[in-house]
Formats: C-alpha cells, sequence, structure tokens
C-alpha cells in the first residue's frame, strides 16, 4: 500500500509540473515537411515486428501517456459560441426513403460519426457501426440516424467495414444487432474478438490485400496513420486501415481514422477514378498531441486532392467530442478552409444526419 501510495503521488506531482508548463505553439510548416519527407517504399514495408503493429514509414514517438495526461490535464482551448452549439440536422424516416428507392439506386447515407450505409451495384455496405449512446465514456450529442434492428428490417445481408478497434468504431452492442447474414471485414488481429461477437463471416486483411466479391465489387484494405488500443487489447496488438469498395460504376474510399500521409498520395496513385472520399475530420485539437493521429481540415482538404476523388464526404463530426473540439466545430473549420481556398462547393458533400446522397 505504502509504495501504491508514492505511485499515485508521483503521478499526480509529474501531472502538475507537465501541465504547469504550457506547449510551445504547433509548428505546422515543420510538420508538413515531416510528413512529405516520408518514403513511399515504406508504405508496402512490413507493419508487424514483436507482437505490434506499426506505421513502418514514420512510426508513432514515445511517451504517449505522458503527453496523453498533459492534454487532459492542461488548459483546453477556447471556442465561440457557435463552435460550441453547432451540430448536424438529423433527419428522420431514413429506412422509409431507402425503401422509397428503386432497388437498382446507387446511394450513400450518413448514419453518424463514421457509420455510413451505402448501396452499391445491389449490395449493402456499413462502415463502422456506432449505434450506441456512448462510446464507452464520451456520450453522443446526436442520435443516429438508424439502429441494427432498422438495418435488420432493411436487409439481411450487409457487408461490414471495421477500420479499428477505438470503441467509436468498433462497438460490442452495435456489432451484435447487424443482420444475422452479415459479413464482416476487418484489420489484421481482430479476427477473433469479432468473431466472437458476431456468427457472420469474418474476413482479415493486411495493408494492400483484397478480395473479390459476387457482382464484380472488389474489397482493398489500405493504409492508414493510427493506432490501436482497447480492454483486453494491448497497444498496437490488432492492425488499423482503412479502405477502398470498387464497385463497377463507383468507388469509395473510406478512410476510417488516420493523420496526414504519404499514403493518400500513392492510394490516389494507385486506384484511378475515385467517385466519394470519405474523410475523417474529428479530434484534431489540440495540434501538438492530435496532429499524428487525425487530420484537421486543411490536411483533410489535401488529402482529397491526394487521393483525386471527384467528391469529399466528411466524416466523424457531429457525434461525440473526442479532443477539445466542440463535436460540430470541424465541419466550420472545414467551411472556412472551403472559403480561403475558394473551392468548389458542388464537389463537397457535408451531410446531415440521415440524409442520402447519390451520384447525378
Amino acid at each position: 500500500m505504502k509504495a501504491l501510495g508514492i505511485i499515485i503521488f508521483l503521478v499526480i506531482v509529474t501531472c502538475i509540473v507537465l501541465c504547469a508548463a504550457n506547449p510551445a505553439p504547433f509548428d505546422e510548416a515543420r510538420w508538413r515537411n515531416t510528413v512529405e519527407s516520408q518514403s513511399i517504399e515504406k508504405l508496402y514495408a512490413p507493419n508487424f515486428i514483436d507482437g505490434k503493429y506499426f506505421n513502418p514509414w514514420m512510426p508513432q514517438e514515445q511517451g504517449r501517456f505522458w503527453q496523453f495526461l498533459r492534454w487532459r490535464f492542461s488548459r483546453k482551448s477556447q471556442y465561440t459560441h457557435e463552435e460550441r452549439a453547432h451540430k448536424p440536422k438529423v433527419l428522420s424516416r431514413l429506412r422509409e426513403r431507402i425503401n422509397a428507392l428503386a432497388d437498382e439506386e446507387d446511394f450513400i447515407a450518413w448514419i453518424g460519426h463514421g457509420t455510413f450505409l451505402m448501396r452499391l451495384q445491389g449490395e449493402y455496405w456499413l462502415t463502422d457501426p456506432m449505434f450506441s449512446e456512448r462510446a464507452l465514456l464520451p456520450k453522443r450529442v446526436t442520435p443516429p440516424a438508424f439502429t441494427g434492428d432498422d438495418l435488420r428490417e432493411l436487409t439481411d445481408m450487409v457487408n461490414v467495414i471495421i477500420s479499428h478497434n477505438h470503441y467509436d468504431h468498433l462497438d460490442v452492442k452495435s456489432i451484435r444487432s447487424l443482420p444475422d447474414k452479415s459479413r464482416l471485414f476487418v484489420p489484421r488481429g481482430l479476427k477473433q474478438y469479432v468473431s466472437s461477437l458476431h456468427d457472420g463471416v469474418v474476413t482479415e486483411l493486411d495493408w494492400w490485400e483484397s478480395v473479390d466479391l459476387p457482382g464484380g465489387t472488389r474489397l482493398v484494405c489500405l493504409p492508414a496513420q493510427h493506432w490501436s488500443r482497447r480492454i483486453g487489447q494491448s497497444v498496437n496488438s490488432t492492425l488499423w486501415a482503412s479502405f477502398m469498395v470498387i464497385a463497377p460504376d463507383t468507388s469509395v474510399y473510406y478512410g476510417g481514422d488516420s493523420g496526414y500521409f504519404v499514403g493518400y498520395k500513392e492510394i490516389g496513385r494507385r486506384f484511378s477514378n475515385i467517385t466519394y472520399a470519405l474523410l475523417p475530420v474529428t479530434a484534431y485539437h489540440p495540434r501538438w498531441f492530435m496532429h499524428y493521429a487525425h487530420i484537421n481540415a486543411t490536411e483533410a482538404i489535401d488529402a482529397f486532392r491526394d487521393l483525386g476523388a471527384e467528391y469529399f464526404i466528411p466524416t466523424q463530426w457531429g457525434a461525440f467530442r473526442l479532443g477539445d473540439n466542440p463535436p460540430g466545430h470541424p465541419v466550420l473549420d472545414f467551411r472556412k478552409a472551403m472559403h480561403e481556398q475558394n473551392l468548389d462547393p458542388s464537389r463537397f458533400i457535408l451531410m446531415d444526419i440521415g440524409q442520402i446522397t447519390q451520384r447525378e
């Protein structure tokens, strides 16, 4: 007990010392230079050693636990009333509106956070199903437009993409609620865990691996710059990924969670004619702590350019507060960046929850 008390005291003292010193302003130019100096070839290098996955082009820096404590106990960024209050609209009766579409019509519907329901070539796809009220601790500020029960009423089979094991992307209750005949696609290391939650076929993929599906659709697992951890799974013991769904008439890139990295340019080079890029805009404040694993609004636009996609859809805003940013703030930041760069608004689809978008 005495030893435990000493450890607790040392942790408290360390936190006080760390928080007393404000971090220096984040150097965006230096960070961009670091990103652009990384080797494209290392995107294809082995990503697993000594029981841990890592990003071989730029392994994550050490000391993240102490940085996390410093962030949690330090002063937070200040936001305007509009930035704190802004939320996406929530549109009702999504299932009824989907049923009103012709069976052959492709669409993308935003369920909320990183969860999108898509119909491509007659097949349903679902990204990172998250219907629950909490992502472990953070509570939703907007409801999902759909639940597992709604999905079961719509179809008995859906292809499910899970990008990594963080609680806002891999939710136990949501996975258990999926239709019985679902097929689930996960990064390396997650098959056993996901199989314990659902009886559907679970396929595990490494970066650059692909699987061909009926109807001429192909799913490709691709790199992302992130990390993994959850209770019962140690740091980086499972892989993280982005994914490309390539159907005969439409291709969709789902970015999962990622920092800005050289992979976007390489993915854009290898996969031409991407129709939609679904990229995360979330939890990027404070930049000194979040820059490695999360892209900010400007970087999201740069990633979109790198990918060469036709349309951009921002993901993961408006549901949970996961960084200093209020949940709705990132899309306001994104609109500001669009205006400053004089971008064509027709290529940027800022969806409401429950909104359906279709290619013209």
